[in-house]
């Protein structure tokens, strides 16, 4: 991902698996100088979408690390599922991570989009904003 010509961000589809499966996992960084910009997840949404319309897949999963609080807020604002936690799932910087595990399946969408679902929910954390009224 770029704005402004500069590299910001990366948004993937990997692990896809066709068959009675037809999964994909997504992974993703932002930058730090654009993070909470809502960038992460309308490209997740985007690319969800992408998954489900453009390749027929029936699930996109996303794996965290229990740490990440700002990667598991992506996954909430855009209504991921909590299917749990997978101990020692990566090797990471020497170790063995634990990560939980989010997934969303095309019968959740109820027929709209992911990016329908992003919008929706920044349509309302806007009006809760706006009643809670100034500071």
């Amino acid at each position: 991902m770029e704005t402004e010509g500069r590299l910001v961000g990366q948004m993937h589809l990997f692990g896809i698996a066709w068959g009675s499966l037809r999964c994909a996992s997504a992974g993703y960084w932002v930058s730090e100088s654009v993070a909470g910009q809502g960038i992460m997840p309308l490209a997740l949404a985007a690319a969800c979408d992408h998954a489900f319309v453009g390749l027929g897949l029936h699930r996109v999963e996303v794996n965290i690390r229990p740490e990440n609080t700002a990667s598991l807020r992506v996954v909430e604002k855009l209504g991921f599922r909590d299917e749990g936690l997978r101990l020692r799932y990566l090797h990471i910087d020497g170790d063995w991570s634990d990560h939980l595990s989010f997934a969303l399946t095309i019968e959740d969408m109820g027929g709209s989009s992911v990016v329908e679902r992003w919008n929706h929910w920044q349509h309302l954390s806007l009006q809760r904003h706006t009643d809670a009224g100034p500071p």
